[in-house]
């Protein structure tokens, strides 16, 4: 999937020096990652460099030096990279995702969860575009949704990502995909990154009782996953146009928090006595979260376009482990 090019290089032997013109291999397929930067982001960009696609992250904040600094509200500068770049596919990743973040700047996360979505589509004309949704967008009151039942999201932030699905489809009739997504984990920066990866810390601070959630089923899905099921419909929409709509990809482990901390704690042979379980939401918890919305992800695997969902507990050993207090020197190194 790549073509030949040549390329001049200097060899130099003992006593020698030549010119001399070598082969190179250049991939051929473009793909744009917005919001390369954050959690999602580096995965998605990751999972095409390192398959053969020409890949090109974008950002705002964090962008630099590895990334193409974007603000993704400016019209003129999407168009720029997009014309600029013609990619064959576009992911775009970069959202507000925290739903209390979306509750206090609400117009600040209207503006990048709606109208950048807007913006993007208009730009992207032909070009195959997966926006990255969630299953926020549901009321958790009867699960497990397909992708044809109604949403009725309980929160700002379900509002907005279902607002920006709306403009995604409604610019881009013909090329496009929504992927919708549950809680995710992965390769963090930071263990505050993930609503998961948070979790750390209260496992790691065994000599002090802490309290987690034990009411609202979630079901964790590693970014390394997701990452792998928007390649595989980037590159069968290359093959076939028809690829569009809404799609689920969820993993299918069901945990609470509570759950997740203690099979955190297992992973890494910690003790979790220390963690109580909270079967009841307290009062001004932030905004409302949905109590199951399992995503039901039958469409993707008919395709043939799934990924089997690495077990929780590999997946979580792969993320943390750069964060035990043995390891704490190599967070300076791998991330």
């Amino acid at each position: 999937m790549s073509i030949r090019d040549k390329e001049l290089k200097i060899h130099f032997k003992p006593g020698h020096v030549e010119l001399v013109q070598d082969e190179v291999y250049t991939p051929y397929r473009r793909v744009l990652v917005t919001g390369a930067t954050g959690l999602l982001g580096r995965a998605v960009y990751k999972e095409f460099k390192n398959n053969d696609w020409d890949a090109l992250g974008c950002g705002y904040n964090r962008a630099r030096p590895y990334f193409l600094k974007c603000n993704l509200l400016d019209e003129d500068a999407v168009r720029g990279v997009i014309q600029g770049f013609q990619p064959h596919v576009i992911v775009h990743c970069a959202a507000e995702r925290r739903p209390d973040v979306v509750e206090r700047h609400t117009e600040a996360a209207m503006n990048l969860n709606v109208h950048a979505c807007s913006t993007l589509a208009k730009e992207a004309g032909g070009i195959f575009l997966i926006y990255i949704s969630t299953d926020y967008v549901f009321d958790g009151r009867n699960p497990p949704y397909g992708e044809n039942d109604a949403p009725n999201p309980l929160n700002l932030y379900g509002k907005s990502k279902l607002e920006g699905e709306r403009e995604i489809l409604r610019h881009c009739p013909a090329g496009a995909a929504v992927l919708r997504v549950p809680i995710l984990f992965g390769e963090v920066e930071k263990v505050e990154e993930s609503a998961v990866t948070v979790l750390w810390d209260h496992v790691q601070e065994g000599t002090e009782s802490c309290t987690i959630d034990h009411c609202q089923q979630r079901f964790p899905t590693y970014t390394n996953d997701v990452a792998r099921v928007c390649r595989n419909m980037a590159e069968r929409a290359l093959q076939d146009s028809s690829l569009r709509g809404i799609f689920h990809y969820s993993a299918k482990e069901q945990m609470t928090k509570y759950e997740m901390a203690c099979a955190i704690a297992d992973a890494f042979n910690l003790p979790s006595s220390h963690l109580i379980p909270m079967t009841e939401q307290p009062a001004g918890a932030g905004a409302q979260r949905p109590q199951n919305a399992q995503l039901e992800c039958s469409r993707l695997e008919l395709l043939g376009l799934s990924a089997e969902p690495t077990p929780f507990k590999t997946a979580i050993r792969d993320s943390l482990w750069p964060f035990q207090h043995d390891k704490r020197w190599r967070q300076t190194v791998f991330h």
